[in-house]
């Protein structure tokens, strides 16, 4: 088996790679199988995006982490007993490192390529109050490549890496040093020509956030049955990756942060989203190409996303494309989503002339649920910023969606007067409950609406 989803596997849902815990460095005889289930899709391109998905296999190896001095009485330092398993699991050719039952107190964990981090049930990794356990990496900030203290979870150019399982990751004790918005710091470094190693945020007297997850310029990733608690920023970050799979994942919907978007991945090329409960206290799902200068100067697009069969539940779009777009989106396709709770829209998008880049080829179908403003809002004047760059807008496609209730209007999109959104169409759509049945449609291309009714009346 290579790894990739098959057209039968696609329509059956069925792919398989073992796990299953023993002394360290085992084999198994009683193989754990992975499963991502995903229904056939109404668009042959998205078909086509989940078939050549490639989803990682790993030897059939179990490293529990116990046999490496590790301890699940929530006090003990785990972070280099962790790391020593990773090590003999990368060291032997991958496996799968094993976190039993217990919660197990740590620092950073930094995956390493053919190792798969699986969670047993019952499992807790307890992230560390200790910023000293968490080393510089090169991340992303909002956009803006930099160095910064460690995602919770990180790896850094790795092939065929899996986090998995049916444990916690909680990062409720990071809130000690997890913290800050300092952007503009960055934004000056970026207009002086600073290059992003040199971009180091720790000790330079700002503070901004680290991410929880986060596989950056990793190919053949697996996130799976995992749940997120407590995070203090984007919860799942993939940035920079290729055969993105997140699949069964619970991520925090807890008010008690700002910016805990769900799933934001960044600049990455075939991504595929399904099955996932997804909280957030913004975006449920935020598709990104980084910000403004420095996203032109690393200029690589978002492109290639299926997502499907998600809860949604997060306080701004369940979809969302941008505002850190200028590298470009393109190729996305959201089916059987459920929106509930307070989120505003079910498709965001939202960039300005300073950011410039692209939104292209959106879809979405069969979407329904409760919406706090619009069904769908694009706006080309994000918080008013201004520049030389022009966002390029469309088409986007909407068929065979609801709503129960939404707040404000069905569609307000806006492109510019020298940038129409290139083509916005409807389909076999029923919309009730809304508030304002006005609708925006300005400087937008080929408009068109097939058996669409609002509050009980065709557009």
């Amino acid at each position: 088996m290579d790894g990739r989803f098959t057209r039968r596997q696609l329509i059956k849902g069925g792919l398989a790679v073992a796990a299953v815990p023993l002394l360290p460095g085992t084999a198994s005889a009683a193989p754990r199988s992975y499963r991502v289930d995903v229904p056939a899709l109404p668009w042959p391109a998205a078909n086509d995006i989940v078939a050549n998905t490639t989803i990682p296999a790993f030897p059939d190896r179990s490293f529990p982490i116990t046999g490496y001095g590790a301890k699940n009485d929530g006090k003990t330092d785990n972070t280099a007993a962790i790391k020593k398993a990773i090590e003999a699991c990368a060291a032997a050719g991958g496996g799968h490192v094993v976190v039993p039952s217990g919660t197990f107190l740590t620092g950073a964990i930094q995956l390493r390529s053919n190792v798969d981090l699986h969670l047993e049930k019952g499992a807790v990794l307890k992230f560390s109050g200790d910023a000293s356990k968490f080393p510089n990496v090169l991340t992303r900030y909002e956009g803006i490549e930099c160095v910064n203290r460690s995602p919770m979870i990180y790896a850094y150019g790795e092939k065929n890496i899996g986090l998995t399982g049916s444990g916690t990751l909680d990062a409720a004790a990071t809130s000690s040093w997890n913290k800050g918005s300092d952007r503009a710091y960055l934004e000056t470094l970026v207009a002086k020509g600073t290059p992003p190693e040199k971009r180091v945020v720790p000790g330079s007297g700002h503070s901004m956030r680290s991410a929880f997850v986060e596989p950056y310029a990793c190919e053949n990733v697996l996130i799976q049955g995992v749940t997120l608690k407590n995070s203090m920023f984007w919860q799942l970050h993939p940035t920079l990756c290729r055969n993105v799979t997140v699949d069964g994942v619970s991520t925090d919907p807890s008010t008690a942060h700002s910016n805990t978007d769900g799933c934001d991945p960044e600049s990455c090329d075939h991504v595929v989203i399904a099955n996932c409960t997804l909280g957030a206290h913004d975006d449920n799902i935020a598709i990104k190409s980084g910000r403004d200068a420095d996203g032109r100067r690393v200029n690589v697009p978002c492109q290639n996303l299926v997502v499907v069969n998600c809860v949604m539940n997060g306080n701004w779009g369940a979809i969302t494309c941008g505002s850190e777009q200028t590298g470009g989106i393109r190729n996305v396709y959201a089916y059987r989503l459920t929106v509930k709770g307070d989120t505003k829209f079910a498709l965001y998008v939202k960039s300005n002339t300073l950011r410039g880049g692209f939104s292209e080829n959106i879809n979405l179908d069969s979407v329904s649920g409760t919406f706090a403003r619009n069904f769908v809002f694009v706006t080309s004047t994000y918080n008013s910023q201004t520049g030389g760059y022009v966002p390029s807008f469309g088409p986007f496609t909407i068929s065979n969606c609801s709503s129960t209730k939404i707040a404000g209007k069905t569609f307000d999109v806006s492109g510019l007067s020298n940038a129409h959104v290139h083509g916005f169409a409807v389909a076999n759509s029923t919309f009730k409950g809304v508030s304002d049945t006005s609708n925006t449609l300005k400087y937008v291309d080929n408009a068109r609406f097939t058996n669409v009714t609002v509050n009980g009346k065709p557009i």
